[in-house]
């Protein structure tokens, strides 16, 4: 692998963003409580093989920690800061690339997902799960971003992730009235379930999850199975953060399939049901 340096320059918009590298575009978008530098080693490796990459911090996140915005203003502000591109997000980066692609298909020209959810269709388990991420949005006011991260990350959800000191640290970066704000307005319970939708991403969509991960593994290969162009590609021996446990499998799966090469790796098309 090309080991040189990587040069990063920011890049204008409404949203905290920074780019490095040349050639297709290609914008990754973080999950809850990391910001857009938890994608650099994995842009870093595309930025190297002709890409330019763009690490975006989501609102209430990062350097965009002070701005509040529901899922349509946040599809909003992104397409201001990136514009078109391919787009890789990883979950709550990945529920907002889904509405971005289903707001602005335009914007969209590949959409790669990895332990995303398309949201809870089931009206009372969403009203339930809107509560509980209201009393989560509490609790991170409460005790604070460092409790609240080693609170997070001791989730079932994340076992088997081993958090870097430099992982931490980007996070310890967020502020609790932001990642409050994040949860209210962006998480799943405040998610207007966009199953129905999928049908009509008119762009090549890759949906991704750890094999390890119970819950995400078959809503990725039911997203891959609704969408018209969909594929579906585990990540094996990676869990809900799979491409932090596996990073090199996840840049393989991601790479060949931005060429067309999924065969190669094991990825699935799945039939049509």
């Amino acid at each position: 692998m090309n080991d040189r340096p990587v040069e990063w320059r920011p890049l204008a918009g409404p949203l905290a963003a920074e780019r490095a590298g040349e050639g297709e575009r290609l914008v990754f978008l973080h999950g809850f409580t990391q910001t857009g530098r938890a994608w650099r080693p994995i842009a870093e490796f595309f930025a190297r093989v002709g890409y330019e990459v763009v690490l975006i911090d989501l609102p209430g996140h990062g350097d965009s920690g002070g701005l509040r915005a529901d899922p349509q203003m946040t599809a909003d502000l992104i397409t201001r800061t990136a514009g078109p591109a391919a787009y890789i997000g990883y979950s709550l980066g990945g529920r907002i690339a889904l509405h971005l692609a289903i707001t602005y298909p335009h914007i969209v020209e590949r959409l790669a997902l990895i332990g995303a959810h398309p949201g809870i269709i089931d009206e009372r388990e969403r009203a339930e799960r809107r509560d509980s991420d209201d009393a989560l949005a509490n609790r991170i006011l409460d005790i604070g971003v460092p409790a609240f991260v080693d609170e997070w990350l001791a989730q079932p959800l994340f076992q088997g992730l081993v958090v870097s000191e430099d992982d931490r640290a980007d996070r310890l970066r967020n502020t609790p009235e932001g990642l409050a704000w994040s949860l209210r307005l962006c998480g799943t319970g405040a998610q207007v379930p966009m199953w129905a939708r999928l049908i009509e991403l008119n762009m090549p969509v890759l949906a991704m999850a750890g094999s390890l991960d119970q819950k995400f593994e078959p809503l990725a290969e039911r997203v891959a199975q609704v969408v018209p162009d969909g594929t579906f590609a585990p990540i094996h021996g990676g869990g809900h953060a799979a491409h932090l446990q596996q990073p090199g499998q996840f840049a393989t799966r991601l790479e060949l399939w931005l060429h067309a090469k999924e065969r190669a790796v094991g990825i699935i098309r799945p039939e049509r049901r």
